[in-house]
């Protein structure tokens, strides 16, 4: 079964509304890009802020190659009907993604070689040219190759013995043009050469010999200087880098296999080898090595990507974290505590007196861990709960439950095993909780586990009691540090049961109870999202005041973009708050003339859920592990929960949401086409919501 045969494909224009009026979602993930590119554009930025952003670019489209052009290309090779907005086929949205697509990496690299470099040097910090190294530094690279390069190289010559070689998925490689007979008569003209993951991309020359306090020199500038060695008593006549991005969509019949965690494994291999998608080449290869190389891979003309710069651009993001230059990043904080947790001390004492809010990165991560730890120690504590979705190859969190385990504690994880990227890491963690006696499940077949819930149950003087952390975010302490996310502490006991009643659905079987406060997916929280917004129309039509402020990630399903077009006819304000794509066209005349939608791109991922819904004064305020997308609504176990508690409720608005409204310097605004501009102050105080945060809720750093 091929990746477009098991896409999920709910046509927009099915809720009632014409194509027309939903935008493509390919094409709007590009507009996101533009518009990350636009903070590497941004010279109010510091200097390494602005190549990790360029970085973060180029990471970001790997993965829109890997998985949403790949999806493409599937169902252009299958023949589906057209699905898309506009009626239009596969392979035209391929058509338009190929021409957005080549003009954000010529802009990219245009950045890269007329602002960024020339500004780094500037301050100190080159990527040296082969043609400008010293006679010192030359001999240093020259030492360098041998030693550390040359021993792991395996050039291959291409001949009947030796066929073109599998390369691997985004690695980097270089196809040599040779002249001249090799020690056997050999005279193919072409070998390849492949970079072993091993090797840093990006080598920083001894401060003895560098010329400025950071000189950097690319793997690629090495290599090119020495490949002759690798060729003895051959001509060089051109040496180019390249790379391949390939489809790594995994696919694994969980209906069919009988152990998921064993078939993935299998199956994780064959990612690196997937379909091929995109072929990058520098600028300076011969039409002849760049047409031989798409004939190898299968690939047309607008499938291949030059360069002016190296092809492998993501790998200098390790650049801005290891030059030690304060003055050229953004300004280092301290996550700030609540004041109820300014002094160490017992947190089920504080839950236990009242519900617990953190906004991160703002805000500490640790009071989790620290949650965790002292639930792992405390003899009350009979049983620890959680769900794992993303949490790292190395995580805190992770030893303390393996460390619960160990001690005795009854440890449940619903580790899942299909986050993509990370399915290695979650196997591996999924052996070690097994190893020492935690319960590991792996969700629900056919539908990944996406919620965010650790469970406590503790036995105190009046009975059990069930302690509660619900998040909009992962279990992953260092994006804590980059994201931004809600998490609430309580010990609700509604909210405790109905925690404990997802669990209950997820490791053993029966049928979904009624929740008494939260909406779940794949059961509930659509439709409990439309009798929302369709609670604010009749509030509207009675002619009072309805109003929606809605924050997420996404925004493609199609049922729910038409009530948000039926509640603005009605009247109700709607403002919607969109890092991504959003498939929703506000704007339109007669369609969506209330509605307004912004993107907000800053210093962190904004990754918080948000839902705020008027409800004629009653403010219902819900956050949410989903994002208003059909794969979090259909096709994923999801959380979304409220906040009761009055003040918290307040603070969830007035911090996760009306700081993005107000937001006059990182806000982009979408018109009724789709395309965004950039919100600029003018004659009024810039102000933005990160920085706002940054002032109300962290601490500086210590002197």
């Amino acid at each position: 079964m091929n990746a477009a045969a098991r896409r999920p494909r709910r046509a927009p224009g099915k809720a009632g509304f014409a194509p027309e009026f939903y935008l493509n979602r390919e094409l709007g993930l590009l507009s996101f890009n533009r518009r990350v590119l636009a903070q590497a554009e941004n010279a109010a930025h510091p200097l390494l802020e602005r190549l990790r952003f360029l970085c973060i670019v180029s990471s970001n489209l790997d993965e829109f190659f890997e998985v949403r052009v790949a999806g493409l290309q599937a169902e252009i090779e299958a023949g589906l009907a057209p699905v898309y907005p506009e009626h239009l086929r596969a392979d035209q949205v391929y058509r338009q993604v190929a021409v957005e697509a080549h003009e954000l990496v010529a802009r990219q690299y245009q950045l890269l070689n007329e602002q960024i470099l020339p500004g780094l040097e500037q301050q100190g910090i080159r990527f040296l040219r082969r043609s400008g190294f010293t006679p010192q530094q030359a001999d240093w690279i020259k030492g360098y190759f041998r030693r550390e390069v040359m021993p792991v190289l395996t050039p291959i010559g291409l001949d009947p013995a030796h066929p073109f070689p599998r390369v691997l998925n985004k690695s980097l490689n270089f196809a040599v043009e040779l002249e001249g007979k090799d020690a056997f008569g050999r005279n193919s003209g072409i070998a390849i050469v492949q970079a072993p993951r091993v090797l840093p991309r990006v080598i920083r020359l001894p401060q003895d010999i560098a010329g400025t306090e950071y000189d950097f020199v690319f793997l690629s500038s090495i290599l090119h200087e020495h490949v002759g060695e690798l060729f003895t008593g051959m001509k060089v006549l051109g040496c180019y880098q390249f790379r391949l991005t390939r489809n790594s969509e995994l696919f694994v019949d969980e209906e069919e296999v009988k152990d998921l965690r064993t078939a993935l494994r299998g199956e994780l291999p064959h990612r690196h080898f997937g379909d091929e998608v995109r072929l990058e080449v520098t600028d300076n290869c011969s039409q002849h090595i760049s047409g031989f190389l798409l004939r190898q891979f299968k690939l047309d003309d607008e499938d291949l990507y030059r360069v002016d710069g190296p092809v492998n651009l993501a790998r200098v993001i390790s650049v801005p974290d290891g030059v030690d230059r304060p003055d050229l990043k953004f300004p280092q904080f301290r996550p700030g505590l609540p004041q109820r947790l300014a002094q160490p001390g017992d947190m089920f004492t504080v839950i236990r007196a009242r519900d617990l809010l953190l906004h991160h990165p703002f805000q500490s991560f640790q009071p989790v861990i620290v949650f965790l730890q002292q639930a792992a120690r405390d003899p009350a504590v009979a049983a620890i709960k959680m769900t794992v979705y993303r949490t790292g190859a190395e995580s805190e969190l992770m030893e303390v439950l393996i460390s619960a385990a160990r001690s005795g504690k009854e440890v449940t994880v619903v580790l899942e095993l299909m986050a993509r990227f990370d399915e290695e890491a979650n196997i591996n963690w999924a052996q070690r909780l097994e190893e020492v006696g935690a319960h590991v499940v792996y969700g629900v077949v056919g539908h990944k586990t996406h919620a965010k819930m650790l469970l406590v149950v503790r036995r105190e003087g009046d009975g059990l009691h069930r302690y509660v952390h619900l998040s909009t975010g992962n279990y992953h302490p260092r994006t804590a540090r980059l994201y931004t996310d809600f998490g609430l502490f309580t010990c609700n006991e509604e909210i405790g049961n109905d925690v404990a009643d997802i669990f209950m659905q997820l490791t053993g079987l029966g049928r979904a109870t009624k929740l008494r406060h939260l909406r779940q997916s794949p059961f509930t929280l659509h439709k409990e999202m439309i009798r929302s917004i369709e609670n604010e129309m009749t509030i509207a039509k009675a002619g009072r005041k309805g109003q929606i402020i809605a924050k997420m990630n996404a925004l493609l399903e199609p049922e729910v973009v038409s009530a948000l077009y039926e509640a603005s006819k009605a009247g109700v304000q709607i403002d919607l708050i969109v890092r991504g794509v959003c498939a929703l066209r506000p704007g339109v005349p007669g369609l969506s003339d209330n509605i307004r939608v912004r993107s907000i791109i800053g210093r962190f991922l904004e990754h918080t859920r948000v839902f705020h819904f008027h409800n004629d004064g009653a403010d219902d305020v819900y956050l949410s592990s989903a994002d208003w997308m059909d794969r979090n609504f259909f096709g994923r176990v999801e959380v979304c929960f409220p906040i009761l508690d009055p003040e918290l409720k307040q603070r969830v608005i007035a911090e996760g949401l009306l700081p993005y409204l107000e937001d006059n310097t990182q806000a982009w605004l979408m018109g009724e086409d789709g395309r965004y501009v950039c919100r600029v102050p003018g004659r009024v105080k810039p102000a933005t919501a990160q920085g706002q945060l940054l002032d109300l809720l962290a601490r500086k750093p210590s002197a």
